[in-house]
């Protein structure tokens, strides 16, 4: 699309957006008194309006009902886990035996690495990202102590080459193959926090499965942002939040995906609790666990169902829309946000774009480098309404999200920078 930096095209951008009225199906929050410029969605998304409606049904089922809750109504809450199976599944190119909301994103993690990180003597090496999220190092690491080995002895971590800030999936394929049979998990992001970077995740599967190892992704940054195929490219599992670009609220819940090769096998080791236990019998406290079959069966607690009620809401929404139409305007939003940028940069400001310059290698995100007075500029924008995201060492983090913003959010956000210098 040929963009130019004028308002109009903006006002006509957002004109034509056919999904412009979800726009009002949300809470603008407000900031210094006014409604912010919200470009945040990639920390926290905003609040659906029909998610207090849900709350309140559930809070009055509970007063109605009591314990009873679990059995009547018209999500009763002893499966209501299941409600959400079919968007979630939708979201993430799986089946939706596959996928199960439950606790939070880390604590899924460590379940999942019990599963699927089983090391021996030939094969113990994690291969990862350098610069993953800190939860996910601090999750490696205290799984490899756990094991009784140091984890310099087994995390092996890719680098951006010199002078670079993003992975080359070549340099992720290398290094797999350069451990090979020593590699027991290949674990990345599907999307990078702090560059925004869309790995390529089904070559890294691929790659990572030619090796022997089992291959899953943190989908932190990724569900709910850009289309995946989760299925058919074969990933052994994978885990992610949902309280960011699938608006759940803060502190939402995360969820699993376990492809079904492994999902359907009962002696694959876990942890285990009540709730993953077959249906058919659970209530006869038996002894021994027999999990239920696919991603289920790695539950170990009850729903929290204020939680998951909340949840549903927007993955109704995520389900009338479709990911194929989100990420078409989130593509036209960031590669706006793009144009816009380095049209300013003509003009003398200096503002380093970090992420992927390829649209397919990168999500709604843009990480924003100033190298000189990046805090301050930050500061600038949150005293002049703009609600976005600062990263230590030197980054801004820019989210325009498709659901709720507008064109002419862009166009304002970086008529402010222009302003600024």
């Amino acid at each position: 699309m040929q963009y130019h930096s004028a308002l109009s095209l903006a006002k006509e951008l957002d004109q034509i957006d056919p999904l412009r009225h979800y726009r009002n199906e949300f809470h603008l929050p407000k900031l210094n008194g006014r409604e912010a410029l919200y470009l945040c969605g990639n920390s926290l998304g905003l609040q659906p309006k029909s998610v207090k409606p849900a709350l309140l049904h559930e809070l009055k089922r509970w007063e109605e009902l009591g314990v009873e809750g679990h059995f009547q109504g018209d999500m009763p809450w002893l499966g209501f886990h299941k409600f959400l199976s079919n968007q979630t599944a939708n979201l993430l190119g799986a089946k939706p035996e596959e996928v199960v909301v439950m606790n939070t994103l880390t604590v899924n993690l460590h379940l999942m690495l019990v599963s699927f990180y089983r090391p021996d003597k030939e094969r113990f090496k994690i291969i990862m990202e350098a610069g993953a999220f800190p939860s996910d190092q601090y999750a490696f690491e205290s799984q490899v102590r756990f094991r009784g080995i140091q984890p310099e002895e087994v995390i092996v971590e890719v680098k951006p080459r010199p002078g670079e800030e993003t992975l080359r999936t070549e340099d992720i394929i290398s290094t797999i193959e350069q451990y090979g049979k020593e590699t027991a998990l290949v674990m990345f992001s599907g999307i990078n926090y702090y560059t925004g970077q869309f790995f390529d995740m089904p070559t890294i599967t691929a790659a990572g499965h030619k090796a022997g190892a089992m291959v899953g992704f943190d989908l932190a940054h990724a569900a709910g942002n850009v289309p995946m195929k989760l299925h058919d490219w074969g990933v052994d599992f994978a885990t992610w939040c949902s309280y960011k670009y699938l608006n759940s609220g803060p502190g939402g819940p995360g969820g699993v995906f376990v492809h079904e090769r492994h999902g359907n096998n009962a002696e694959l080791l876990r942890f285990a609790g009540w709730w993953g236990h077959e249906e058919e019998t659970r209530f006869l406290m038996p002894k021994k666990f027999h999990p239920i079959k696919g991603a289920a069966g790695w539950q170990v607690s009850n729903s929290p169902i204020l939680s998951f009620a909340a949840h549903k809401v927007c993955l109704d929404m995520f389900d009338e829309v479709g990911m194929t139409a989100l990420r078409k305007k989130s593509l036209k939003l960031t590669g706006y946000l793009e144009f816009l940028l380095e049209d300013l940069n003509k003009n003398g400001t200096k503002l380093r774009i970090i992420s992927p310059k390829n649209p397919a290698e990168r999500g709604c995100q843009l990480s924003i480098l100033a190298d000189n007075g990046g805090k301050e500029l930050f500061d600038y924008l949150t005293e002049n309404g703009v609600v976005c995201d600062w990263r230590e060492p030197n980054a801004i983090r820019i989210a325009p999200v498709p659901f709720y913003n507008s064109f002419q959010e862009v166009w304002r956000f970086v008529d402010l920078l222009r302003k600024k210098h």
